[in-house]
C-alpha cells in the first residue's frame, strides 16, 4: 500500500502541475518551435521537467524524511531546473551550461558531503580507492549524466522511458537493502509516467502534447547519477559502481560515441546534429514509435543484465569487461550501420 500511495500522489501531482503550468509556459514563450533539426507540429510547451519537479517536491514533503543529503539534492536540482528553463527559453551557450552544471555538482558534493570514493574491483586487483580524486570523478560523472540524458531526448518518450528503466532498477536495488532512498526513484517513476501520458498522448489522445525540455532531461540525469553515487556509498551499499554503467548504458554510450565522432570530424563535441541513435533508426526507415520500442528494449535488457550479474555476485572486473565489449560493439555498429543494413537486406 505504501508503494501505491507514493506512486498515486506523485502521478496526480505531476498531472495537475502540467495543467497548471502549461498555459503559463505558453504566455512566457516557453515553447518548442519546429526547425530543420526539430521536426514536430506547432509550438509545444516545454513544461514536463517543471511539472515533474513540482510533483517530486510536494510528494517528498509527505513521504521522505528530511536529511542533509536530500535537502541539498532538492536545492541543487532546483537550481539545475531553473538553468534548464532559462536554456529552454533563451538557448544558453555551452560554456554557461557547463559552468552552472559544475557549480551544481560542487554544491551537491560539498554541501551534502558525498562523492564517489571507490570504483570497486573493476580491474581484478582489489578495490580502486579514489580518495579525494573521487570529487573530480563525481563532478565529471554528474556533468556526463546530465548531458547524456539531455542529448538522448530527441524523439517523443525516449528520455522518459529510458529514465523509467533506470528509476525502476534503482528502486529495486535500494529496496533490496532496505534503504529509504527507494522512495525517490518511485516518485520519479510515477511522475514520469504522468509526463509520458501527455508527451505520447496515450492512452488519452485528447490531451495536448508537451515536451520535457532541457529542464526535464537534465533534472532526470542529475537525479539518476546522484542516486547512483548514494547507492555506492559504504553506508548504503545498494549498487556496485560497475552496475551503474548498465543502468544508464544507452544514454551514456550514445553520448560518448557521438562526441567521439564529432571530435573525429573536427566539430565541437557539443554541436547539435542528427547523428544520434534515434536519428539513425529514422534514416534507416523505422518510425519513431518503432525506434522508441527497440531502443528502450535494448536499454531494458542491458539494465536487467547488470542487475542480475550484481545479484549473482559476478566479479566486478568481469562485469566491467562485458560492458566494455557491449560499448565497443555498439560503437562499431553505429560507425558501420549502413554497411550492416546493406548486408542484412542482401541476406534476407
Amino acid at each position: 500500500m505504501e508503494y501505491f500511495w507514493v506512486s498515486m500522489t506523485s502521478f496526480f501531482l505531476c498531472s495537475a502541475a502540467i495543467f497548471f503550468v502549461k498555459p503559463l509556459a505558453v504566455k512566457a514563450g516557453l515553447v518548442d518551435l519546429p526547425t530543420k533539426r526539430k521536426q514536430h507540429n506547432g509550438a509545444v510547451p516545454l513544461v514536463g521537467g517543471v511539472a515533474i519537479y513540482i510533483a517530486i517536491l510536494l510528494s517528498s514533503i509527505i513521504f521522505i524524511e528530511s536529511s542533509l543529503t536530500f535537502n541539498f539534492y532538492l536545492i541543487s536540482s532546483g537550481f539545475l531546473l531553473l538553468m534548464g528553463v532559462l536554456d529552454d527559453r533563451f538557448d544558453l551557450s555551452v560554456k554557461v551550461r557547463l559552468l552552472v552544471q559544475i557549480g551544481i555538482a560542487c554544491l551537491m558534493i560539498f554541501g551534502a558531503g558525498f562523492y564517489l570514493d571507490n570504483l570497486g574491483n573493476i580491474f581484478g586487483y582489489g578495490n580502486v580507492h579514489l580518495g579525494y580524486f573521487g570529487i573530480f570523478v563525481t563532478i565529471v560523472a554528474i556533468i556526463g549524466a546530465i548531458n547524456a540524458f539531455n542529448m538522448i531526448d530527441g524523439i517523443d518518450g525516449l528520455a522518459g522511458v529510458l529514465s523509467l528503466i533506470a528509476f525502476f532498477s534503482l528502486a529495486g536495488l535500494f529496496a533490496v537493502v532496505n534503504s529509504n532512498w527507494y522512495i525517490l526513484p518511485v516518485l520519479f517513476v510515477a511522475a514520469t509516467l504522468a509526463f509520458l501520458m501527455f508527451n505520447l498522448r496515450w492512452p488519452f489522445r485528447l490531451v495536448n502534447k508537451i515536451f520535457m525540455g532541457d529542464a526535464g532531461s537534465m533534472l532526470i540525469g542529475f537525479t539518476i547519477v546522484c542516486l547512483l553515487v548514494i547507492g555506492t556509498d559504504r553506508s548504503v551499499q545498494a549498487i556496485k559502481p560497475v552496475t551503474a554503467l548498465y543502468l544508464i548504458a544507452i544514454p551514456l554510450m550514445d553520448m560518448v560515441a557521438i562526441m567521439y565522432r564529432r571530435i573525429k570530424k573536427g566539430s565541437s563535441p557539443f554541436k547539435a546534429d542528427r547523428e544520434h541513435l534515434h536519428h539513425i533508426f529514422e534514416r534507416a526507415g523505422y518510425s519513431r514509435k518503432r525506434a522508441l520500442v527497440y531502443i528502450s528494449l535494448s536499454a531494458l535488457v542491458i539494465a536487467l543484465l547488470g542487475c542480475i550479474m550484481q545479484f549473482l555476485y559476478v566479479p566486478e572486473w568481469i562485469m566491467f569487461i562485458i560492458f566494455i565489449l557491449i560499448f565497443l560493439a555498439y560503437n562499431y555498429a553505429l560507425m558501420h550501420v549502413w554497411k550492416l543494413l546493406s548486408w542484412l537486406r542482401r541476406n534476407k
